[in-house]
């Protein structure tokens, strides 16, 4: 019995709040073809050539920029989901952080991952007639419920 317990409270122990667990930033990979392209952000982060990392917090999505002298600029939104890792701490509130814990993950966004994570764009050559492209599209948002007399739901 008494290892049984143990067991239960070290799964708590390492469950824990997102937060905790996660932390509140994330890290996100930008890069491009051609690998030397200036990656700036809608955020304000800019690197004078890709691959570029920055950490971003976990509920802030941005768009990134590619730029390079002889080619098509390119752009790319990154969005926010709840990710595997999240959902995971999120529930170890139900062990230990109860109600605050949840409150505290949903608030810092500490169950959201950032996708595409890596974001990666194509340039393609100004004189080509193909715009630049990206190599990944963001998840399609559900649009919101809507009432039979066609008001949104609140």
């Amino acid at each position: 019995m008494r290892s049984i317990s143990a067991c239960i409270l070290a799964i708590g122990i390492l469950s824990g709040c997102a937060s905790v667990v996660r932390g509140t930033t994330e890290k996100v990979v930008v890069s491009s073809e051609p690998s030397d392209a200036t990656i700036r952000t809608s955020l304000g982060h800019s690197c004078p050539m890709s691959p570029c990392t920055v950490e971003v917090s976990r509920k802030t999505e941005f768009t990134a920029y590619a730029e390079k002298v002889g080619y098509k600029s390119g752009s790319l939104f990154v969005g926010t989901d709840v990710g595997g890792g999240g959902a995971a701490g999120f529930a170890g509130n139900i062990i230990l952080g109860g109600v605050i814990g949840m409150g505290v993950d949903a608030a810092t966004g500490a169950t959201l991952d950032h996708f595409p994570n890596p974001a990666h764009m194509v340039l393609q050559p100004i004189d080509s007639p193909v715009e630049s492209t990206n190599t990944a599209k963001p998840k399609p948002r559900p649009a919101p419920s809507q009432t039979e007399k066609g008001r949104p739901v609140s």
